[in-house]
């Protein structure tokens, strides 16, 4: 019987505050989901508590509900808000 590899990794590249609150500019991730990311992303970095929902999160340059399944994912970005523009 064969087991499931479908597995990947991705980068996650953090930007501004994120980047602040994580204390890395890119980490590397084999969630399976973009819900999972994020709760992973919230136990491990707590800074990041009221400001990861108020971030836009990129999955290879498109925003994608939590469910969706990182297993062909290479990049997610993770910007906070910015100010002006």
């Amino acid at each position: 019987m064969t087991t499931e590899t479908t597995t990947r990794t991705a980068t996650v590249r953090f930007f501004a505050a994120a980047q602040e609150a994580v204390g890395h500019d890119a980490l590397t991730t084999d969630a399976r989901t973009l819900g999972e990311l994020k709760e992973t992303l919230l136990a491990e970095h707590p800074a990041l508590h009221g400001l990861l929902a108020r971030c836009a999160v990129l999955v290879d340059g498109a925003r994608v509900d939590d469910d969706f399944a990182l297993a062909g994912a290479s990049t997610i970005d993770v910007l906070p808000p910015f100010a002006g523009g």
